[in-house]
């Protein structure tokens, strides 16, 4: 009997789902060993893409506070197979793991398909995805899934070009390299070799080990940790947290203006603060060189929080 592969995905632009599609082939080149099923969750109010703006920033405070919104019901298939393998891929969505995702892991579903499972994560993000993985990490514990390996790719731009390209993508749909702007989004030579990391995983599910698994998939790029991101994603998740406090509990005309107000406040911290911070970081690194080294080894992991 083929062993069963289930990708779950969520992928509003199609670069994630290109992603795990490279990642599958090294299963779906042995058929004759290897049953693949692509899961892709679908809501019952879906997201229009391009976004509009008002849409975008609206969503900020659901999609941090994690509040789920309902789902269609996965394939009868997806639900009645025992899986030996689940590949895992998501979007960050303000620093939080998307609407869908979350959707997906707080349904009646999730531990019917997740539970004993063993489950490798791929994001595909525009830099910031640590905190968002964390938060998964509880939601997997909940649904009794083993998470065993992760990868994070992610677009290797500057901080404040890839914010540019980002926004342009995702209010326009448009992508492409122009004369000032590189193309969007996460390198096509990164997405077309993700299939190494299908390979990789592939290798240690035939042996039935996964204990080298995030190793082996780090030493092949895998995992990028930049210390200025991880700690401007927990300072970010500090004050969203207070944003989408304040905007949760508003209406109608109210809730417009504060969630104008957030977005000023974004760009603002994009343009202003972040620069600051990131002076100030490259300053302290000697002091706190040991501390750093120590938590990149963290994210490059699979550790619970």
């Amino acid at each position: 009997m083929p062993k069963n592969i289930l990708f779950i995905y969520y992928s509003q632009t199609g670069q994630l789902e290109e992603i795990l599609k490279n990642i599958s082939k090294p299963f779906e080149e042995k058929k004759e060993e290897y049953a693949v099923t692509f899961y892709e969750i679908k809501m019952k109010k879906e997201f229009a893409f391009p976004w509009k703006s008002e849409v975008f920033f609206n969503t900020f405070p659901e999609t941090f506070r994690q509040i789920p919104s309902e789902i269609l019901s996965p394939p009868e298939e997806v639900l009645n197979t025992k899986y030996d393998l689940i590949i895992f891929g998501y979007q960050v969505w303000y620093l939080s793991p998307s609407i869908p995702i979350n959707s997906f892991l707080k349904s009646i579903y999730a531990k019917q398909i997740l539970q004993n499972t063993p489950l490798v994560t791929v994001s595909g993000s525009r830099n910031m995805w640590a905190m968002a993985q964390e938060k998964l990490k509880i939601l997997f514990k909940e649904n009794g899934a083993k998470l065993v390996g992760n990868i994070a790719l992610t677009d290797r731009h500057d901080n404040y070009t890839s914010v540019i390209t980002i926004l342009r993508w995702l209010m326009t749909g448009d992508k492409e390299k122009t004369a000032l702007l590189p193309k969007a989004g996460i390198a096509d030579e990164e997405i077309a070799g993700a299939s190494k990391f299908g390979v990789i995983i592939r290798d240690h599910l035939e042996t039935g080990n996964f204990d080298q698994l995030q190793p082996d998939l780090v030493k092949n790029g895998a995992v990028e940790v930049r210390s200025f991101l991880i700690k401007m994603d927990r300072i970010a998740n500090k004050m969203f947290r207070i944003w989408s406090g304040k905007i949760i509990t508003k209406h109608g005309e109210s809730r417009e203006k504060w969630v104008k107000a957030f977005s000023y406040y974004l760009f603002f911290a994009i343009w202003v603060i972040s620069p600051i911070a990131l002076v100030l970081h490259h300053l302290i690194t000697p002091v706190f060189w040991n501390k750093r080294i120590k938590q990149k080894k963290y994210f490059q992991g699979i550790s619970n929080p």
